[in-house]
């Protein structure tokens, strides 16, 4: 069966340097983007992380600093990569935890202005770990009858997350054939920024979910505490809890000049 898309939907993953979202960078992408209509296209990109590679992390992906020493850094690839996904939704594998906070990093990094508003994602793990509590791997096999040859490739992963999320559909009569749905299905704790040291409180105002003002209204402790502001921009946090931050404070701002 096909996805009932009313806006095309790009499946991504990431091979990375590691697993910290603030620190770790890109060294494969892969994108496969359907159309409604059913068409696809598809690319993959190895990418220079400016940064070595961990032997551990080499074993588990095969990419080496070798392998990406002459390819393209992600700031290079940027506009490209973003072009190809702009005005679509996202899906992934374990992709609302980490691939997509990862890609905005990387996008803000490089000045490109990434965010989530008018797209939704779709994330398959969440779907499988609700119905099956299994590895992508396993997801393949089980609802694809198919083994997975070539896992920890982006490529190979990208596609296998495609197929897996086709066959879900398929298989389970309470998932809806509908992306705003699936988003909502495989959507966590909603938080304002990807790493949610910014959270929603049950009035839908964003409050502090760490730290001294947890559970704390983003707005007052900025109007009481002004310099909490400045330490946060400064302090090792991701650009993209930074980037909600400063919205919030020029929200405010702007409130009060109406």
């Amino acid at each position: 069966m096909d996805l009932n898309l009313t806006k095309p939907i790009c499946f991504f993953d990431l091979e990375t340097t590691g697993t910290d979202v603030a620190k770790d960078r890109i060294v494969e992408i892969s994108i496969l983007k359907v159309y409604p209509n059913g068409n696809k296209e598809s690319k993959t990109w190895l990418v220079n992380p400016e940064m070595p590679i961990p032997a551990n992390v080499s074993a588990i992906h095969g990419i080496t600093d070798d392998r990406v020493a002459n390819e393209p850094t992600f700031k290079a690839l940027s506009k490209e990569i973003y072009n190809m996904i702009k005005d679509c939704d996202l899906g992934g594998y374990n992709s609302n935890r980490f691939d997509i906070p990862l890609l905005a990093e990387e996008m803000l990094r490089a000045d490109v202005d990434f965010d989530m508003k008018n797209r939704v994602s779709v994330d398959v793990q969440t779907i499988f770990h609700k119905m099956e509590q299994r590895t992508l791997t396993a997801a393949y096999k089980f609802y694809c009858n198919k083994d997975l040859e070539g896992a920890h490739s982006a490529e190979a992963d990208t596609l296998a997350t495609y197929e897996v999320l086709k066959a879900q559909v398929e298989r389970y009569d309470e998932l809806e054939n509908d992306v705003k749905f699936l988003s909502a299905f495989t959507t966590r704790k909603q938080t304002a920024d990807f790493a949610g040291f910014i959270t929603f409180d049950k009035d839908g105002e964003e409050v502090f979910s760490f730290g001294k003002h947890k559970g704390k209204k983003v707005e007052e402790v900025l109007e009481q505490e002004p310099g909490y502001f400045g330490w946060i921009l400064n302090a090792d946090f991701p650009l993209y809890t930074k980037k909600v931050l400063t919205g919030i404070k020029l929200r405010k701002l702007n409130n009060k000049l109406l």
